[in-house]
């Protein structure tokens, strides 16, 4: 269902020409990587999105180029990493080299970029293509989706319009091609319209604090002819006389060279021929020729915060550069940007079908809020280090920084949706990603990457873990909870029974994947919730069919922790996530549709009451921020 469908006509007035009123569930501004994420996510959802982008074409070349390992494992979330997997370029380390007045450059040192020890990722690298790519993905995804991007659109204006329900939102389209003026109605606004905003003008009380940096920024992409070595990592090198500059490889044998400039001149007084001979300066001796060049930009540093990233009424958002901008150097902003719009997506999709309350909307700003602020905070030390030449302090800096750098140690703070950390003894802690893990899938005996193996389809995944589910008290434990939280009066029979009626009405798109993907293998007992049994009890001890019904039916979702050499620290799943859990106990793990821990419960399985406790606990979760059209 594309936003077309809902197009209606205007009559003239007073010489206005007529135009469409195009109605949507929500309006993205902006078709980046942040734009582009969230209507993936809300397309594949089932929610009828129009993307509106005041450019006539994607973008082509250069722009942001660094893709951390969290972004990657969210991608394969999404089954779109493969790729940019394929054609981009992985950096495993980082070089750095310095020279003064009287010595020329030299290597004073090499590190691990993600070293096991400090960051725990399946992919332990940076991988480097150019953001025009990753749009291609997402624009290829979205088309599957049967949902375009309207092109040369720019965004005039909102308002509430005279609905007292508020149910949708006026939006204001100025069409260069056909220079006329659209109107489009929808639910929800988002402005991903990049740093001069013109979405977040419209919010009140949006206004950004600076924080300028006195430093200019040039940055090339092109194919080198160089006898410098580290061409292929990155690389920083200190010049006492002529300043830094940081190498990136790329894909398509290219290198992109970010040149700081020790001058007064502005960034609009740099070019092309200036940066290269600033280039040539710094890495001599090495030779540095230019067979061809693919882009140039240049840029002042200023790193900067929305001080609201919604308005009151939870109608209208900004994402991405929008709601913060900082250098590009430590490759974060892509990455901030999309996961602004992986945060946002599943808690939209359920606000706009009626099943979130007003809560869940409000936590999209507390929690990437401080994201950005961590990222303000790490970026102006770290260009402050690049430039200013300390390789002892730049490592340290790294090193203190890495998890944060990586996209795994963006964390949430405790709040309505993410409880219990008190329960936490192992990797798995409320507010933060979910810890990778091997474990085979009992239906086909297939080892799989358990936080990656059910597709994203807007689904809480609810994983009950059972180290022994053949123990008297364990299968008591499992019978209780499969009892009362398939009955009609638990709250998650209630939740899931209008969600099914919801996406009835607004279905999910049929898109080529789901013939291989199957969706109606994770919807066995709702298209809300989807639980998963993982138990570290031999196979040949028990049959599916041996199961509770909760878990019988959902056969694909029913797991063995018996491949602990295959973990990336040679961990078992249940010993890496909780820590030790003891016979006669049991452990709830509810993951949010983006794949972070919501909260973690343990259960001692003795208690003949205890399954029905644990459906209790599941309500009273899930009912913090989740409701039904008439309330719990």
């Amino acid at each position: 269902m594309t936003i077309n469908d809902y197009s209606t006509k205007h009559t003239e007035d007073q010489g206005v020409s007529s135009h469409s009123i195009d109605e949507c569930d929500v309006a993205v501004v902006g078709a980046g990587p942040a734009g582009l994420t969230l209507a993936v996510v809300l397309a594949r959802l089932g929610i009828v999105t129009g993307v509106f982008d005041e450019r006539t074409d994607q973008t082509a070349v250069g722009r942001a180029d660094g893709i951390q390992p969290k972004t990657i494992e969210t991608l394969q979330m999404l089954g779109l990493g493969d790729q940019l997997l394929r054609n981009g370029v992985r950096v495993y380390d980082i070089c750095m080299w310095k020279g003064s007045t009287k010595s020329p450059i030299c290597r004073i040192g090499r590190e691990v970029h993600y070293p096991s020890s400090a960051v725990d990722v399946l992919h332990p690298f940076i991988l480097l293509c150019h953001q025009g790519m990753v749009e291609s993905v997402l624009i290829d995804d979205l088309r599957d989706s049967g949902i375009s991007v309207s092109r040369a659109h720019r965004f005039t204006n909102f308002d509430y319009g005279s609905n007292e329900t508020l149910d949708s939102l006026n939006i204001g389209l100025s069409t260069a091609n056909e220079g006329t003026t659209k109107r489009v109605r929808a639910k929800y606004v988002v402005g991903c319209d990049g740093a001069r905003s013109l979405v977040r003008q419209q919010i009140p009380d949006t206004h950004a604090t600076a924080r300028p940096h006195e430093s200019y920024w040039g940055v090339l992409d092109g194919e080198l002819d160089t006898d410098f070595p580290d061409i292929w990592s990155k690389t920083v090198v200190f010049s006492e006389e002529y300043g830094s500059v940081l190498i990136i490889p790329r894909e398509r044998n290219m290198t992109r060279i970010y040149i700081e400039i020790k001058t007064t001149t502005s960034a609009k007084g740099l070019d092309q021929e200036f940066v290269m001979k600033q280039a040539r300066l710094i890495l001599a001796p090495y030779r540095v020729e230019w067979r061809s060049v693919e882009w140039f930009g240049n840029y002042q540093v200023t790193q900067r915060v929305a001080a609201r990233f919604s308005d009151p009424r939870l109608r209208a958002f900004i994402a991405g550069d929008a709601s913060h901008t900082h250098s590009p150097k430590a490759a974060q902003g892509m990455n901030t940007s999309m996961h602004d719009s992986w945060n946002l997506g599943w808690k939209m999709n359920l606000a706009a079908r009626g099943l979130a309350k007003p809560v869940l909307l409000e936590s999209y700003e507390a929690e990437r809020m401080k994201v950005a602020h961590d990222l303000i905070d790490f970026d102006f030390e770290h260009a402050n280090e690049i430039a200013g030449g300390d390789i002892a302090r730049l490592a340290e800096n790294f090193r203190i920084n890495t998890r944060f750098i990586s996209g795994v140690g963006v964390e949430y703070a405790e709040s309505i949706i993410n409880r219990g950390h008190d329960q936490t003894r192992g990797d798995a802690k409320p507010g933060c990603t979910l810890p990778p893990s091997k474990a085979t899938r009992y239906i086909d005996a297939n080892p799989v990457d358990l936080q990656l193996d059910i597709p994203m389809q807007g689904q809480f995944r609810i994983f009950v873990i059972v180290p022994d589910v053949v123990g008297a008290g364990e299968a008591a434990f499992l019978a209780g909870l499969s009892d009362n939280v398939t009955s009609t009066s638990s709250l998650l029979t209630k939740l899931s029974y209008v969600a099914s009626e919801s996406y009835r009405r607004k279905p999910t798109p049929k898109r080529p994947a789901d013939a291989f993907i199957r969706p109606e293998r994770y919807r066995a007992f709702s298209q809300l919730f989807t639980f998963c049994l993982l138990t570290s009890t031999p196979k040949a001890r028990f049959e599916l069919a041996s199961l509770p019904p909760l878990f019988s039916t959902s056969p694909w979702t029913v797991y063995l922790d018996d491949v602990a050499h295959m973990d990336t620290k040679g961990l078992c799943c249940i010993t890496k996530w909780l820590g030790e859990v003891s016979a006669g106990q049991a452990v709830i793990i509810n993951v949010r549709p983006d794949g972070y821990v919501g909260s973690i419960k343990r259960w001692d399985v003795t208690g003949q009451t205890t399954g029905e406790a644990a459906a209790r606990w599941l309500d009273e979760y899930y009912g913090g921020f989740l409701e039904t059209p008439s309330g719990p």
